[in-house]
């Protein structure tokens, strides 16, 4: 299976994500290409059999430049006709999303529109989301602080080991219902 790993960190916490999202598909014996997302990148995401992207939380959505590749994506694929209205489900394609959060404020709840966000993406494209990861992170910079405190606790650190294994078994779990 070609499996695009599509991400964005700004601090290192989604990476590590990326990374074991990687390591496990390999594993697995599938072809992955792990991409670092910037503005000014260009994918042809229908090229995948699979694809997982994910970026860390900001302001309760992806991170802009993240946004920005997905949104000029969608502009391409509007014009070339392969964004229709009400786009028929793609048997041959399937997405999942993921972000990094550190929940200070309200929690998980920061998370979800991140993912969601992500989600309407494939589903404009009529690719099925299997499924929308929310792995726990620490704050870095100038707000570090907030690692600790926050709804969820204490984050420093995070993502784990533990939260790094979820995560492997969390990609099994999908290619075992993909491949």
């Amino acid at each position: 299976m070609k499996i695009l790993n599509l991400y964005f960190s700004a601090t290192g916490n989604t990476k590590k994500v990326a990374e074991m999202i990687e390591r496990t598909a390999l594993k697995e014996r599938h072809d992955v290409e792990t991409v670092r997302a910037t503005a000014t990148l260009e994918i042809d995401f229908l090229k995948y059999d699979l694809i997982i992207m994910g970026s860390g939380v900001y302001h309760w959505l992806p991170a802009k430049p993240f946004m920005t590749l997905i949104n000029k994506a969608a502009e391409r694929y509007r014009a070339s006709g392969d964004m229709p209205l009400n786009a028929k489900r793609r048997s041959d394609i399937k997405g999942v999303t993921y972000c990094t959060y550190g929940g200070a404020h309200t929690g998980i709840n920061e998370a979800y529109p991140a993912t969601a966000w992500m989600g309407q993406f494939f589903d404009h494209l009529g690719i099925e989301v299997l499924g929308a990861w929310h792995i726990v992170g620490e704050y870095h910079g100038i707000s570090k602080s907030m690692s600790t405190g926050g709804r969820l606790g204490d984050v420093r650190n995070r993502p784990n080991e533990k939260d790094l294994e979820e995560v492997s078994q969390m990609v099994k779990a999908v290619l075992l219902c993909t491949g």
